[in-house]
This record gives C-alpha cells, structure tokens and sequence, in this order.
C-alpha cells in the first residue's frame, strides 16, 4: 500500500463488510441481553417459588415458577407496548 491508497474511500466491499459486522455485533448484543433477562427471571421466580429445594419441583413450585413467569413476561409486553404507543 502506497499513501494513496491508504486514504482512499472504502471499497463497496469494505462498507458491506463494516455493515454484516455491525449486525452481527447488534444480534449478538440482543442475544446477551435476552440470555440476562432469563437468568434475572429465573432467579426472581425460583426464588419467590421454592422455599425449600429438593432434588427436583413439586407441583405447586413448578405452578408458582410458571404463573410467576408468565406474569412477568406479560408485563414486560404491556410495557413495551405502551411505551411503542407513547412515540
């Protein structure tokens, strides 16, 4: 590469290129947020749910962790929602 080159404007390759990695990096990033939601779910639930763990749920743990979920989840929903509405 001679100076010239270097300060070139990039190619329509390089720009396709910066694009694909930047969406990459988006999905990636979404990824990790949704896997943080699980977990913080998951520990909320459990920990509203099961007052004494065993070696696996009883029933009504497993109803508590499942309605306590499916609240949650809900909400979250009803608040993005309403906040799409609200722009």
């Amino acid at each position: 590469w001679t100076h010239r080159q270097s300060t070139m404007a990039p190619s329509a390759q390089d720009e396709r290129d910066a694009k694909e990695l930047q969406s990459f990096l988006e999905l990636e990033n979404q990824k990790a947020v949704i896997q943080a939601a699980i977990g913080k779910l998951s520990e909320m639930c459990f920990d509203k749910c099961v007052i004494k763990p065993g070696n696996k749920l009883d029933s009504s743990e497993a109803n508590c962790i499942s309605n306590c979920a499916g609240r949650y989840l809900d909400t979250s929903m009803f608040i993005m929602n309403r906040m799409v509405q609200k722009k």
